[in-house]
């Protein structure tokens, strides 16, 4: 006779499998695949449209970005009680679902973006940009046509184009109305914005950022529900999930990126909400499959509860929508949450810590502890590792020499690629170590990769002391080299850290805590904001004006962070065997 729990779900005497695992995990595996397909298409174009499109500066543009990362993973804590509490996981992830459908096609509607404008000798010129890439050119609009000009830290000189001389024919006749050469104090520049265009931008991440606070913790959450305890399967079953999210990310980057570049960014945009669309009806359609796992802790509760007369389930659909106002605020004054973020993260922590403290006794204090110790120390990784869609995505803009057909966006295909092709040999890895009984705790793994995310940094900054061109640009190759040391961490942290969560902590808490590992990336949000602003270097229109500072800066914080990450790994592989302990027989 079969039993059930956790609202119904099939115990695994009776439960069928796919390829050795539980088959909801294909549901999950196929919904998280198309969010994330949604989430890094988007990611991967959004500092280049900040830039280009809005016309925001690198320091504000990786602000922004940064308020945007540390929300995205700030309010999973929140997303994550409300499950544990009332809805289950199963309820959550669909209304963040839907939020985040809405949130990806609205930014599709880009407005007309920004214009910068050059004043000369009190005469002020329109500025346009041809290109997206990076052979991005510049022209000053002047009453008899457009000038082809190139802006560094010298001056404005008008320049040459597809290798007309720009002092013959037609080009000559336009050139005449606008300066040859104009020193740098002698011009200044102003920018534009459309407002509602502005406005639109910051709903949708606003959207965005709400739906996946009611998604991320919960979704992981019900994988960690179709595996029972002590299962060997259950890390091999996270790895196998982590490469659905990449499988998503690889498409996405290539064919989001695609579109934005070659057609314009409301294709990208466009395509990215297609993909969450399709996420929404993957799970709806494999509720089945779920055989109940992540369902409402307390289902007769859930439907017989009214807030103000309105059933408590549509209470929490009506305050999703509510919640996007405040966001929508936060977000257009986003030094605001880099400045009081991480204090509000610091009172979380503190509170999840004396909880453990003061009401756990004996392994179950001992293990969340162990799982909070981790959770600090994956903030400096991640601090790390999301410069991927900050300042190494202006790095391959502005410092990496790429084939014509190569735009900035495609080279966020490289770490979701590798996952690809590397998570399901570190997934069997991991099995294959079990069975000897040689596999590496999870301090381990967690040391292994802030060492791997450092060293990838120091590769970059060596390849920029040494491997410049004329140009002031490095080989893609490089660049590459140091996605594949961070997929390699990646690979030895992140799975492994949702794996952790669910294995160590208490029952009736998994939730909050999957809610704190994600709050620990809000707060790498912000270091890392901090960090990408440090390599910033001036633009005007979206281009780059002294390449030779930029590679020089993008070099030294490079390096500092790089031996930072590998240090601070040293460090936990030092506390490991102690953490192990404390860990109670779980790996």
């Amino acid at each position: 006779m079969s039993t059930t729990d956790n609202g119904g779900a099939v115990t695994a005497g009776t439960r069928k499998t796919f390829l050795g695992h539980p088959r909801g995990l294909v549901v999950l595996f196929f919904t998280e695949m198309w969010e994330r397909f949604s989430f890094y298409g988007m990611r991967a174009m959004l500092t280049l449209y900040l830039i280009q499109h809005f016309l925001f500066g690198p320091v504000e543009a990786q602000g922004i970005y940064a308020a945007y990362g540390a929300l995205v993973y700030l309010l999973p804590v929140v997303g994550g009680l409300i499950a544990d509490k009332y809805l289950g996981s199963r309820k959550a992830v669909i209304i963040g679902a839907v939020l985040l459908v809405a949130g990806h096609f609205t930014m599709a509607f880009e407005g007309s973006g920004a214009r910068e404008f050059l004043t000369i000798g009190g005469t002020e010129y329109a500025v346009e940009v041809e290109g997206r890439n990076t052979d991005r050119q510049l022209y000053a609009v002047t009453e008899s046509g457009r000038v082809p000009i190139a802006i560094t830290p010298e001056g404005v000189n008008v320049v040459d184009v597809a290798g007309q001389p720009a002092g013959s024919g037609a080009q000559a006749a336009t050139a005449a109305t606008f300066p040859s050469t104009v020193t740098a104090d002698g011009y200044t520049t102003r920018t534009v914005r459309d407002p509602s265009g502005e406005m639109t931008l910051f709903l949708a991440l606003s959207l965005i950022i709400v739906g996946v606070g009611f998604l991320k913790a919960n979704i992981s959450t019900v994988v960690g529900h179709l595996y029972e305890e002590n299962d060997p399967r259950r890390d091999g079953g996270f790895t196998l999930f982590y490469v659905g999210i990449n499988l998503g990310s690889v498409l996405a980057t290539g064919l989001c990126s695609y579109l934005g570049f070659t057609y314009g960014w409301a294709y990208g945009f466009g395509l990215a909400g297609f993909g969450m669309l399709l996420g929404l009806m993957t799970f709806l359609l494999g509720q089945s499959w779920l055989e109940g796992r992540g369902g409402p802790p307390n289902p007769e509760k859930l439907a017989g509860t009214k807030f103000l007369g309105i059933p408590l389930e549509a209470t929490f659909w009506i305050l999703g929508l509510i919640a996007v106002f405040p966001v929508w605020l936060l977000m257009q004054r986003h030094e605001l949450i880099s400045t009081a973020l991480p204090w509000l993260a610091g009172v979380i922590f503190a509170v999840v810590v004396g909880y453990t403290v003061i009401k756990l006794k004996g392994a179950e204090r001992a293990r969340m502890l162990v799982a909070q110790v981790l959770i600090f120390f994956s903030v400096l990784f991640w601090a790390l590792f999301e410069q991927a869609g900050s300042s190494l995505t202006l790095f391959a803009d502005q410092s990496t020499d790429m084939p014509g057909w190569f735009n900035a966006g495609y080279t966020q295909m490289f770490n979701p690629g590798i996952i690809v092709i590397f998570g399901p040999i570190f997934a069997a890895l991991w099995v294959w170590l079990a069975k000897r009984n040689k596999e590496p705790s999870t301090p381990v793994k967690f040391s292994f990769g802030l060492m791997f995310v450092g060293i990838g940094f120091l590769v970059l900054a060596w390849a920029a002391a040494t491997q410049g061109g004329v140009d002031f640009r490095v080989p893609l190759f490089f660049l590459f080299l140091t996605y594949f040391f961070h997929t390699m961490g990646e690979l030895c942290l992140s799975p492994v850290g949702l794996s952790m969560i669910t294995k160590l902590s208490v029952d009736r808490l998994v939730g909050m805590m999957m809610g704190v590992w994600f709050l620990s990336s809000s707060v790498a949000h912000i270091a890392a904001g901090v960090i990408a602003q440090a390599t910033a270097t001036d633009t005007v229109a979206g281009v780059v004006t002294n390449p030779a500072l930029a590679l020089q800066t993008y070099g030294s914080i490079f390096g500092t962070i790089g031996w930072t990450g590998v240090g601070v790994g040293v460090v936990l592989l030092v506390l490991s065997p102690l953490l192990k302990k404390g860990m109670a027989g779980i790996r």
